[in-house]
């Protein structure tokens, strides 16, 4: 996925390159080539941003669950 993103910012680079004044090569490359591709960025990371929350809070709930209990633990179980 990031070697498509910097292939686009290369290829708007070099747009930015040809434009006729600086402030236009400016201008071509923000909204060209960073603007879309933090945009494009950012909404295929959503999934994965979610998965790594979802597993960490599995991780810290599975963490309380077992510092609550004694080494024994529950007697009453064998009963």
């Amino acid at each position: 996925m990031y070697i498509i993103a910097i292939a686009w910012l290369y290829v708007t680079v070099l747009m930015a390159a040809t434009e006729k004044t600086v402030i236009a090569g400016i201008f071509t490359f923000i909204f060209y080539g960073l603007l879309p591709c933090a945009i494009l960025l950012w909404v295929l990371g959503v999934k994965h941003r979610r998965f790594k929350q979802a597993a960490k809070l599995n991780d810290e709930t599975l963490l309380e669950d077992t510092v609550g209990e004694p080494d024994g633990a529950n007697p009453k179980a064998n009963e």
